[in-house]
């Protein structure tokens, strides 16, 4: 395994991230142990959840599978990076989402009794609150930090102008502030390479990428759809994307075919390419998805591969960052 800082924190992390939105819905608790047991095998020691995870309101489901998996003990918690979030409704009452000081440090307490543990590696706002004010939610913050019960901050789904603004609340208050940023981020869905990156490098975030797959349609979904194997590329918006990408999927799948390489492996290794990465989120349903992942790592791309792969799926505007992107 390849091992990276998070960001400008001194935080080593595997290069992939295991994702554990599917235990729970997806695969039951014996199966995800399995995953996460295989996991450190492989070396992966960047585990990321949220405590909204397993869609039954209020329960925190796959937190609470991780922290059974914790319990078994052997070095599980010390060896893993935990990464969580804080933000959706995780109740029905007004004060039980979002980014208020309340909510932060409430949904910190109940997210560490489901994950039996002391402490989150990494504690990240599942989205930006646009009513609540910088300076309480990081007075909210840096009480978890001090009480050692977060070690670092990180967001998701922010805007390049929402890291702008977290960052320079945090260095008013001499806090270190954001060290990373979830966002989706794949061939397909590039948006992010004009603003969110580039404030990302500049204020020393790593970058997560979420859905490298975007859903599994680059994992092969239409050779799996011949075969009868699709699965998340088989239903609701997955479908939808395939049907209106279906032209560019086909001729992805067939370059990737003449490179002799699996699509989801050249997917994975675009991203592990990409500037500002420091580890694409993988959510293996199965023990065999997961080992398939680490094929990535063995994916070479050219230059004249990267070319193909920018003509198949352009970058917004010209590419690269805002303003250049689409100004000149």
């Amino acid at each position: 395994m390849e091992y990276t800082n998070l960001g400008r924190t001194g935080l080593s992390v595997s290069r992939l991230c295991l994702g554990t939105m599917n235990f729970g819905p997806q695969t039951d608790e014996a199966g995800s142990f399995a995953i996460m047991d295989r996991a450190l095998e492989h070396g992966i020691n960047f585990h990321d959840t949220a405590n909204v995870y397993g869609w039954q309101l209020g329960e925190g489901v796959t937190e609470r599978i991780i922290g059974r998996w914790f319990a078994q003990g052997g070095g599980r918690r010390e060896k893993v990076v935990l990464a969580t979030k804080v933000y959706g409704k995780m109740g029905d009452w007004p004060n039980e989402q979002g980014l208020s000081a309340r909510h932060i440090v409430r949904a910190c307490d109940d997210s560490l009794r489901r994950l039996q543990t002391d402490w989150i590696d990494l504690y990240q706002m599942h989205h930006v609150s646009r009513q609540t004010p910088w300076e309480e939610i990081w007075q909210a913050m840096e009480t978890l930090v001090a009480q050692g019960k977060v070690l670092y901050v990180g967001s998701s789904n922010f805007a390049g102008w929402h890291i702008a603004a977290a960052q320079e609340a945090a260095r008013r208050r001499n806090f270190l502030g954001l060290v990373s940023e979830q966002c989706i981020y794949n061939l397909l869905t590039r948006h992010v390479e004009l603003e969110v990156i580039p404030a990302a490098q500049h204020h020393g975030l790593g970058v997560i990428p979420w859905s490298p797959l975007h859903g599994g349609l680059l994992s092969g979904a239409i050779r799996k759809e011949a075969a009868g194997e699709q699965a998340r590329s088989g239903s609701g918006r997955s479908a939808e994307a395939l049907t209106e990408h279906r032209g560019t999927i086909e001729s992805y799948e067939k370059f990737c075919a003449e490179l002799g390489h699996d699509p989801a492996d050249v997917a994975l290794a675009w991203l592990l390419s990409r500037p500002g990465v420091t580890a694409p989120i993988i959510g293996p349903r199965t023990t065999g998805q997961l080992d398939g992942s680490l094929r990535a790592f063995g994916v070479t791309l050219d230059d004249d591969v990267l070319t193909r792969l920018d003509e198949l799926f352009p970058p917004v505007g010209k590419g690269g960052p805002a303003p250049e992107a689409w100004a000149w």
